[in-house]
């Protein structure tokens, strides 16, 4: 059986190892879930960890839980949630004037998990290839789809609420960026904002304006995260045990097709009075108030000095994730590469 194995690794590692990789994993997947175009699963799986989250948030859910999966889970969220208050702003601004540098790191983030999917792919089947397929197709189609970010931009509480059940949804499901989905949304800014402004008004010194501003975005965000986890987490769940090779398949589809997305050579540029934004011509003076982050995205080509950073750091990112993933190895005895071993027990 191919779920046993899945959650071999993560069951042997000590209770401190498992800490550890949670730890790592939560923070990378914080960072993910800010940046449009890298998936948190996708830093899961380079922790070492996706199997075991996956497993933790279904038994949680079915009220069966144990020791090791209010570790892994409380050190996952702490992990995560301190990453998003204190980086969202920092990441936003140098994804906004950095967008080149950012992105190519993110793609040698994101490919470092190539080799863990693969390794639990082995030995590939029909199923695996049709579902890569078919994931990679899907990614490529939201990564080239007109229109993203046309949705509604105002904090509506609706619009906020699906927001969290996608954004949670793609946390989970590695490949699928939560920062595209809210993007595709329309609430990629107006959430990263919510969140620095409830970061000001809790450590800053903002007031309760600047509290209050930040609660009306992140209760309604909150909410849609926790039902998303719920529900997703046990589907993927129940069809890695029923169809395990498939499931895999579009895993690994889904991961090879985020990095489409993340064309590092493209860059902000200001609009010209008469372009269209939200349906409406813009003006000089609406152009004066838009954010540079609202600005339309055009590619660009790169000078040699660019082109060899961008390959410098696409294999900084590489390293990076291979590295956190090789923690697992760490506390394992002789048979951690067998799948036929058995996991710890508690």
């Amino acid at each position: 059986m191919t779920e046993p194995r899945l959650l071999a690794e993560a069951e042997r590692a000590s209770l401190p190892m498992l800490i550890l990789r949670s730890g790592c994993g939560g923070v990378l997947m914080g960072l993910a879930n800010l940046v449009p175009g890298i998936s948190g699963g996708t830093m899961l799986l380079a922790a070492g960890v996706y199997p075991a989250f996956i497993e933790a948030i279904a038994e949680v859910t079915r009220f069966r839980p144990r020791v090791r999966h209010f570790v892994l889970l409380g050190t996952v969220a702490l992990a995560a949630c301190l990453a998003i208050l204190f980086l969202a702003g920092p990441t936003k601004e140098l994804v906004v004037e950095r967008r080149w540098v950012m992105y190519s790191l993110f793609i040698g983030l994101t490919l470092g998990g190539l080799p863990l999917v693969w390794r639990l792919v082995v030995p590939a089947t029909p199923a695996v290839w049709g579902g890569a397929a078919f994931g990679f197709a899907l990614m490529v189609v939201m990564a080239l789809a007109p229109g993203a970010g046309t949705g509604s931009s105002g904090p509506e509480y609706g619009w906020l609420f699906l927001s969290g059940v996608a954004g949670a949804s793609a946390m989970i499901l590695p490949g699928v960026s939560g920062g595209y989905l809210l993007l595709l949304l329309g609430q990629y800014v107006a959430i990263l904002s919510g969140i620095d402004a409830l970061k000001s008004g809790l450590l800053e010194g903002g007031g309760t304006d600047a509290l209050a501003a930040g609660l009306r975005v992140v209760i309604p965000v909150g909410l849609g995260v926790v039902l998303g986890i719920a529900v997703v987490s046990n589907l993927i769940e129940v069809a890695l045990e029923r169809f395990a090779k498939a499931t895999l398949g579009v895993l690994l589809g889904l991961l090879l097709g985020a990095v489409v997305g993340l064309w590092p050579f493209q860059e902000s540029v200001r609009p010209t009075p008469g372009d269209l934004y939200e349906g409406e011509a813009l003006t000089a003076s609406a152009i004066e108030a838009l954010d540079p982050e609202d600005w339309p995205l055009e590619r660009f080509s790169p000078s040699p000095g660019q082109a060899a950073a961008s390959v410098g750091l696409v294999l900084l990112g590489l390293l990076g994730t291979t590295a956190i993933g090789r923690l697992g190895q760490a506390g394992h005895g002789s048979g951690a590469g067998d799948p036929a071993s058995p996991g710890a027990s508690g």
